[in-house]
């Protein structure tokens, strides 16, 4: 008769069903040099609802859809929207490929450092971390800030702008709604994969009633002929000073905001079940998915946008005032509800994704919070303290509203000048170090190769970046002054010299780059409850003969 086990401690992490063997992600998780601590909830349909949410789809096209129209004109909206989806095409499958070969909650960030030599890896992880946390926080924001946005726009188009909607209002509304998301994001994981499963769908079926009926209601003799929608009558310059092909290229804001943040799904790959197949494929999906509906979307509102000079309107948004000039206030108001329930989807993923960005951070020691928020709930199995941080660190970029709406409208700019900056420097690390002996990229299940193919995508999306990161650094109208100038390029550049500055004044000391917590005597701490600072934490796991993790 056999001896039973001695029994464990409940102040120590609990041994493994010896029957439960490590699943194959884990077991590539702890060869990335991580303990695995979260449970994988996220089946294929929720990972790929996941990355078709984190864009937004017809949300994210209504809450910027002002800009492309009211700059360059109804061409710039049709033409910008198919030369930036080609584009992202580009960044998001170079993206997906790294995602495929390392599948950790730090994304991009993590992978960047592991794609250079280990005397550049803490410097390389240091300025991409920042970057990428700085555009997911600037992409959370600005998204809360035009849902608040779209929620008042209904407001004013009900009661025919008699209700005066103040900017203390729009920021009210925003940080109540961002408090909102920081309690819904503090449930356990496997409530948030069964919600996250039917975003996709609320998504991609109000896209397709929006076309269907403006479609159905708007008379023929009534919509534009195509030199309006595609040609030269379409492009109508308002930008007060811009030459005409600058007012044009300003329309790629709208594009570029949609179809970023491809690397949220990289940072719940801890959390999704085959997650170097399930995380590049749901990338993969969504922005072929989001390009193609988002260009016919765009081309049938402006084929049925009634005469530019009566947009936007009273509510101040041209999407919701050319369905209610075709659908009436009532149907327009209904079908908007949807749409603000998209972008309040948009938030919730992306405040999820942007906590483990933040937890993976503090995990490496890029924090000095001595992993006060590289620390994974007992309860939930998610990071609470990261969570609840991003959601005050996100309320800031929003009170930019009490003192110039359009200073607050850089936050959009900002959102992707700093992600798709953080997102080219580990393509280009991986092409610059393929053959440095201290960089061992092992492909995953989705590799473009090192042919044509592998080559052209990495330097398209590279050059395009560098492109874009410039339009999106210009003011959008002239002359420019304190109140219209596009604080967006300030706000990245001060993030990295001050970052930077911090690096070398105290970060050095702390943050080494990603490093492996297999045999961190803190792993105990960082992943249960009420051991912080514990000095019994790695002997008393040893002696116990019990394994750091919770899987």
């Amino acid at each position: 008769m056999s001896t039973p086990a001695p029994e464990v401690p409940k102040h120590l992490p609990q041994p493994r069903n010896p029957a439960a063997e490590l699943s194959e992600d884990d077991r590539e998780l702890e060869a990335l040099g991580y303990v695995p601590s979260f449970k994988r909830e996220f089946s294929n349909l929720a990972t790929i609802s996941f990355a078709f949410s984190i864009m937004g789809l017809c949300s994210s096209i209504a809450t910027t859809f002002n800009t492309p129209l009211l700059l360059g004109g109804p061409a710039s909206v049709t033409w910008c929207w198919l030369l930036g989806a080609c584009m992202c095409f580009t960044l998001g499958s170079s993206i997906a490929e790294i995602v495929s070969a390392f599948p950790t909650c730090g994304g991009l960030y993590s992978a960047s450092a592991m794609l250079c030599p280990k005397g550049s890896r803490a410097r390389v992880g240091w300025v991409v971390g920042w970057l990428n946390i700085l555009g997911q926080v600037a992409g959370v924001s600005s998204t809360e800030f035009g849902l608040a946005n779209m929620i008042w726009a209904a407001v004013s188009l009900a009661t025919d702008g008699s209700f005066v909607v103040t900017q203390g209002m729009v920021v009210g509304l925003f940080a109540g709604l961002l408090c909102l998301h920081g309690v819904l994001n503090s449930l356990a994981t496997r409530y948030l994969a069964h919600l996250t499963k039917g975003f996709v769908f609320v998504n991609l079926g109000t896209t397709a009633l929006i076309i269907i009926c403006l479609l159905a209601k708007t008379p023929r003799s009534e919509m534009h002929p195509a030199s309006y929608v595609f040609g030269s009558e379409g492009i109508v310059n308002q930008t007060g000073g811009w030459n005409t092909g600058i007012a044009f290229l300003f329309g790629l804001l709208s594009v570029q905001w949609t179809m970023t943040d491809y690397d949220a799904t990289a940072h719940i790959s801890e959390e999704v079940r085959r997650a170097a197949y399930a995380a590049p494929a749901a990338i993969f999906i969504a922005v072929i998915g989001t390009g193609v509906l988002g260009w016919i979307l765009n081309v049938v509102v402006v084929l049925c946008s009634g005469p530019l000079e009566d947009l936007p309107g009273t509510s101040g948004s041209a999407f919701l005032q050319i369905m209610a000039i075709r659908l009436g206030k009532p149907g327009a108001l209904f079908l908007w509800s949807f749409v603000c329930l998209t972008a309040f989807f948009v938030v919730q993923t992306a405040l999820q994704a942007n906590s483990r960005t933040i937890y993976a951070f503090s995990r490496d020691r890029g924090l000095p919070d001595r992993l006060f928020f590289g620390h994974i709930s007992r309860t939930t199995q998610t990071p609470l303290r990261a969570i609840w941080l991003n959601t005050f660190i996100a309320i800031l970029p929003g009170l930019l509203d009490l003192a110039s709406p359009i200073a607050a409208n850089a936050i959009f700019s900002l959102c992707a000048i700093a992600l798709d900056s953080s997102y080219v420097i580990p393509i280009i690390l991986r092409r610059l170090y393929a053959h440095h002996p201290d960089v061992q990229f092992k492909p995953g299940p989705f590799y473009m190769g090192d042919g044509l193919l592998g080559w052209g995508a990495n330097i398209v999306c590279t050059l395009w970046t560098a492109f874009i990161c410039v339009i999106f650094s210009m003011p959008n109208v002239l002359p420019v002054t304190a109140d219209n100038m596009n604080y967006a390029s300030v706000i990245t550049v001060g993030v990295i010299v001050l970052s930077g500055a911090w690096y070398m004044i105290d970060g050095h000391r702390h943050y080494h780059g990603p490093r492996s917590n297999l045999d961190d005597a803190d792993t105990v701490g960082i992943i249960t409850d009420g051991l912080e600072g514990s000095k019994d934490s790695k002997e008393d796991v040893q002696e116990a003969d019990v394994e750091t993790s919770v899987v």
